[in-house]
């Protein structure tokens, strides 16, 4: 089933249910919009004097109802200790998770608190009035360092899946075409790479896979950062995360022409974040100097849902998408952080690359 079909049938037929099971009787609820692909349908749910809610619909036949309770509890777990995540509501049968059916086909859904405040997106990238902005990287970087600190204390009762079991070269040979065959290769080498990681209790388990401003909620009176869609969660190295938020960091400096002057901007902007996750966990300089192999582990999965998502609408990926070339130049030719320091990187248009006859 594709996106547009699964919202016909949510507001038709799945929303009363659902309703019903949480309690939501009285709340406005809305729909946020989504990408034709998304793997969810979300509701915002507000009632006047009554804490906000997020009802997530999954339609998709690619995770178990252990991967969803997997899901739900570690975001509980982080959330009772002290973790700032949105925490899971229970329904009235008292459970993180339901299962409504219709048609035969069978919905899993959850229901979160909304976290308080808005993405920095919706401020016009505009942080607290009167405070420097390296509060709010410290601040990122102090919010994943607890929920690292506390995955390294986490027995879970469902367990998430791990890293390579989506990134391994029988997924690759899988999704990505033949006409890619230096990218796969490529790949190959760098899952080859990442398998010879550490894989301690003080370098891997349990990450958010999607850390970055789009995940989280600012509450511009604090500088509270409250973090949600834990929906790619899995096992992996927390320099993962890590690696993720370096990426979005360059979006703050893309059009300054000057090379050096990038360097220097990025070097300040990830030590607030390292200053801000050692004020909760400890992560050695031996494991920070893997950082460029990470990001390009995070290219690979940006390529990689670029090929999913296709699949999901059965479409082909449009290889003229100067972006998606940008990202396959960077892993075919072993540029290290993103292109972001080296020649292929033009600050006019940032992150593109045009070629012909791919």
């Amino acid at each position: 089933m594709i996106f547009n079909q699964v919202k016909q049938i949510s507001e038709t037929h799945l929303l009363p249910t659902i309703t019903e099971l949480y309690g939501l009787n009285g709340y406005e609820i809305k729909p946020i919009d989504g990408h034709e692909g998304g793997r969810n349908l979300v509701y915002v749910c507000e009632k006047e004097r009554a804490i906000p809610k997020i009802v997530r619909i999954s339609f998709l036949d690619d995770r178990s109802r252990s991967d969803f309770l997997a899901e739900t509890e570690y975001i509980r777990y982080l959330h009772q200790h002290g973790g700032s995540v949105s925490n899971v509501v229970n329904s009235c049968n008292d459970n993180l998770l339901e299962e409504v059916t219709h048609d035969n086909q069978t919905y899993f859904v959850c229901v979160f608190e909304k976290a308080k405040g808005k993405q920095l997106a919706e401020n016009g990238y505009q942080y607290r009035e009167g405070v420097p902005i390296s509060e709010y990287y410290y601040n990122c970087g102090k919010t994943l360092g607890k929920l690292h600190q506390l995955s390294k204390e986490y027995a879970p009762d469902h367990k998430r899946s791990s890293f390579f079991d989506k990134f391994n070269a029988r997924y690759i040979e899988k999704l990505i075409p033949e006409k890619l065959s230096t990218l796969k290769k490529r790949l190959y080498k760098l899952i080859e790479e990442l398998d010879c990681l550490s894989k301690n209790n003080e370098t891997y388990g349990m990450i958010h896979f999607d850390f970055s401003d789009g995940n989280y909620n600012i509450d511009f009176d604090t500088g509270q950062i409250t973090v949600y869609d834990f929906d790619n969660s899995c096992f992996g190295w927390y320099l993962y995360d890590l690696a993720n938020l370096w990426t979005h960091g360059v979006g703050w400096v893309a059009h300054e022409p000057n090379t050096d002057k990038r360097k220097a901007f990025m070097d300040d902007y990830f030590n607030a974040i390292i200053e801000g996750y050692r004020s909760e966990t400890d992560i050695s300089d031996t494991t920070l100097k893997q950082l460029p192999l990470l990001i390009q582990a995070v290219l690979m999965e940006n390529i990689v849902d670029e090929f999913e998502v296709a699949e999901i609408n059965g479409e082909e990926v449009e290889y003229d998408d100067e972006e998606l070339l940008y990202l396959i130049k960077c892993l075919e030719d072993n540029i290290p952080y993103k292109g972001f320091f080296s020649e292929i990187y033009l600050c006019e248009s940032p992150f593109e690359y045009e070629e012909q006859d791919i």
